[in-house]
């Protein structure tokens, strides 16, 4: 397993949390990105790390990357973090963000997860159009 932190920045807001990923997952991540960037006329692509939710032990992220008109990749994100007690509930933080970004940021962003999944690099950024979404 590998721990994960997770940023999401829209330009004005901005999550953070942490996911553990396989690494067998992260390398499967990192091959179905490159079949999806070729996608660009109206491909979807669902990346799901961690599980929603108070029976899970960490956070979670649920990302939708959207390639929309004239090249554009509609990336819409759901973080969660881990659940802690907070008086006499359970809870845990949570956001939904929205970015644009655009095929070769995300080829940048694949090559750059490739490194950190084969131990070459600790981060990798997908860039977008207005703010980046950072993974280390």
């Amino acid at each position: 397993m590998v721990e994960l932190r997770v940023e999401a920045c829209d330009g004005t807001s901005m999550f953070s949390n942490k996911v553990y990923v396989g690494h067998h997952s992260l390398r499967e991540t990192v091959i179905d990105l490159h079949r999806f960037k070729d996608h660009i006329y109206g491909g979807l692509y669902d990346l799901r790390f961690g599980e929603f939710g108070p029976e899970y032990g960490s956070g979670a992220l649920s990302a939708r990357l959207h390639f929309h008109d004239r090249g554009k990749l509609l990336v819409s994100i759901a973080m969660q973090s881990e659940y802690s007690d907070f008086g006499k509930k359970n809870v845990a933080s949570e956001a939904n963000l929205f970015l644009i970004s655009e095929p070769a940021l995300l080829d940048n962003f694949i090559q750059s997860l490739r490194a950190v999944s084969e131990g070459h690099q600790n981060d990798a950024q997908l860039d977008g159009i207005d703010s980046p979404w950072t993974w280390d």
